[in-house]
Parts: C-alpha cells; sequence; structure tokens
C-alpha cells in the first residue's frame, strides 16, 4: 500500500510540474508574440529597410545561443524578449515590401496570419487533447530543417524562385510536425524547461507566417 501511495504522489507531483510547463510555456509565448509583434509594428513605422542577410544571421544564431546558455536562470528571460523582439524586428520591413509591392499585398498578409495561427492552434489542440507521443519524428524534423534551411540560403543567393517556393513549402511541413513534437514533448514530460519550449514553438510560429507568406505572395503576384 505504501509503494502504491508513493507512485501516486509521484505521479501527482510529475502532472503538477508538467502542468506548469505548459501553463508557463503559453504565458510566455503569448507575451513574446506580443513584443515581437510590437518591435515589427514600430520597424514597419519606422520605414526600417530590410536587414542584411549576415547581420540577420549573426543576430539570430547570436542570441538564440545566449537563450539557450541561460535558460536556467532569470537572465534567459531577457535574451527570450531580445531573440523574439529582434526577429519581429525582421518581419517589419518584409511585410512593409508585401503590402507596398502587391495590390492586396494587405489581403496577402492578414491571410499568411490567419493560417498561421489555424495551424498552430488546430495542431497544439490536437497534441494536447489526444496526448499522443510524436518523438519519433524528432530526428526527421531536426534533419528535415537542416537541408530546408541550406536549400533556403542557395535560393537567396542564387535567387531561385522556384527552389524559395519549394523551401516554403517544405517549412509549412516541417513547423507542423514540430508543433505536435514540441506539444507533445511538453505533454509527456520531455520537455521541462518553459523558456526553450517557448523559444521552439515561437520559432514554429515565426517560419510559418514567413513561409506561408512567400508562398500567399507569390501566387498573387501577377
Amino acid at each position: 500500500m505504501s509503494g502504491y501511495e508513493t507512485a501516486l504522489s509521484r505521479a501527482g507531483a510529475r502532472g503538477v510540474e508538467i502542468n506548469s510547463v505548459l501553463k508557463n510555456t503559453y504565458m510566455l509565448l503569448a507575451m513574446t508574440l506580443l513584443f515581437s509583434a510590437t518591435m515589427a509594428g514600430a520597424a514597419m513605422a519606422l520605414r526600417m529597410p530590410p536587414l542584411n542577410l549576415i547581420v540577420t544571421l549573426v543576430g539570430w544564431f547570436g542570441l538564440l545561443f545566449l537563450t539557450t546558455k541561460f535558460r536556467n536562470s532569470p537572465l534567459g528571460l531577457v535574451f527570450v524578449f531580445a531573440f523574439t523582439g529582434f526577429m519581429g524586428f525582421t518581419v517589419g520591413p518584409i511585410v512593409n515590401i508585401y503590402m507596398s509591392a502587391l495590390p492586396n499585398g494587405g489581403e496577402v498578409v492578414m491571410t499568411a496570419l490567419g493560417g498561421t495561427g489555424l495551424i498552430f492552434i488546430g495542431l497544439s489542440a490536437y497534441a494536447l487533447v489526444t496526448r499522443k507521443d510524436f518523438s519519433f519524428i524528432g530526428g526527421m524534423l531536426m534533419t528535415g530543417i537542416l537541408v530546408a534551411f541550406i536549400a533556403g540560403l542557395a535560393a537567396v543567393i542564387f535567387s531561385l524562385p522556384a527552389l524559395s517556393l519549394a523551401v516554403s513549402a517544405m517549412f509549412v511541413l516541417l513547423m507542423s510536425g514540430l508543433i505536435l513534437y514540441q506539444t507533445g514533448e511538453i505533454v509527456h514530460g520531455g520537455e521541462t524547461n518553459y523558456i526553450m519550449a517557448t523559444i521552439t514553438l515561437y520559432i514554429t510560429i515565426y517560419n510559418l507566417f514567413m513561409s506561408l507568406l512567400h508562398i500567399f505572395g507569390l501566387f498573387s503576384d501577377d
């Protein structure tokens, strides 16, 4: 009986921990998205030009490295907002380009934004309700993301629109899988650090939006 009660106590404590990680992740994600949107709006209002590719990559990976390094300290929260704010700041000029270059630019941006929200909410809800274990797709996702990232750089450097479109489609699929994977990791206790969970989910939302914006923008460009 004592062993049974101990097992129940441990299971209950683990359940509380998982719920805490889940709650903190979505609270922090909401705040970072709001902050990121504010930074994007500021960049749009200031009519900032798109940042140089090298500067963008250094900023992304540098801040991501610092966030990961300090993920177990309060300083990690500072770098989470620095990272998401910087990423939001890079979005603003790109959105301005779509708004000015396309006759229906506003519609394209809102469609991409709505599509991103529907995909994220739908897949997150599915993973939370079904509580399925998606850990088996982790390796495939990491390999696919690496391949897509390299292909995306090649498409930008060599100006290959067809490859760029294919990469955007790949990222929509890969980020959808990553939402399922990361949410499943939280639900099953595989991810116990809400800062890293937030960063991963934020990156999925960012890449989904940018990929859908690119796809819808190309198909609406006469």
